[in-house]
């Protein structure tokens, strides 16, 4: 049976300490594969400024980051959803919000670049919010049939669009869905576990959602609460503040069993157009 597994982060601007932290965290595994491992929104370089995220920025399929994460894919034979990461782009001075998949050959196999931009105001440690200042938005969605099932893969702030996800089902019905993340402190007390119980049962879909934790360098303060949601919403495991990993099974009867009973999506009279 496979496995999904999310960790659990507080990165700093150091890249070569946060890699370090995802080695040791796959180094512990001891979950029977195929695996999925999913690392969170901005797992290489996070509580500088902005401005930081671009000096690291590397081209797809080339920089010593990409390289890294290829070779601990093959390393302990596990598939990484490496997200997100700051790819170059065609625009000076942006990037794009990449999520990166790659399978337990090191291979890059999909990319998706975030789509909603987290441009708000909240009433913490930071305030405004710019994220379009810097980053360059994508348009397309990302599917991928893997052993895991159909993986969607999306991106933090994405998690509050569901018409999103109803266009995700309408290229393959998503089996797994991975949510890297860096959910602000505030917004995750109000929101994260409603938004993730929410999406996996419109969806019947599991969904693995790595998150950053704690307060970071720039005093930027993380919500945590990784957890893995099953098909039918229950909240199957959540590390609370601590960083570190949590692991579950895919059930495939189950997922089998829920859309036979309650088949949501032949009921549909609302079908984005949104592929």
């Amino acid at each position: 049976m496979a496995n999904i597994i999310a960790i659990q982060m507080t990165s700093t601007p150091d890249v070569s300490e946060n890699l370090q932290f995802v080695e040791q965290q796959l180094q512990s595994l001891t979950a029977t594969r195929p695996c999925l491992v999913v690392l969170p929104e901005c797992f290489a370089c996070f509580g500088g400024d902005d401005f930081s995220i671009l000096q690291i920025a590397e081209d797809k399929n080339s920089g010593p980051v990409q390289r890294r994460i290829s070779e601990l894919a093959q390393k302990y034979n596990v598939w990484i959803v490496a997200g997100s990461f700051p790819l170059l782009c065609d625009i000076r001075d942006k990037y794009t919000a990449s999520s990166l998949l790659f399978n337990d050959q090191g291979v890059l196999v999909e990319e998706y670049q975030k789509i909603h931009l987290f441009d708000v105001q909240i009433s913490d440690n930071t305030g405004t919010y710019f994220e379009s200042r810097y980053t360059q938005a994508g348009n397309k969605l990302a599917v991928v049939n893997t052993p895991f099932g159909n993986l969607g893969l999306a991106v933090c702030y994405d998690i509050r669009f569901p018409l999103m996800f109803s266009a995700m089902n309408q290229i393959a019905p998503l089996d797994v869905l991975a949510l890297p993340a860096a959910f602000t402190q505030k917004t995750g007390q109000a929101h994260w576990v409603s938004l993730l119980r929410a999406r996996a049962i419109e969806n019947q879909c599991y969904l693995v959602a790595a998150n950053q934790t704690g307060k970071h360098v720039n005093q930027r303060q993380t919500y945590g609460h990784s957890c893995i949601i099953s098909p039918w919403g229950d909240v199957l495991t959540e590390l609370s503040e601590k960083t570190g990993t949590i692991t579950a099974q895919i059930d495939h009867t189950l997922l089998t069993d829920i859309r036979t009973k309650m088949p949501v999506h032949q009921h549909n009279k609302f079908r984005s157009h949104l592929v």
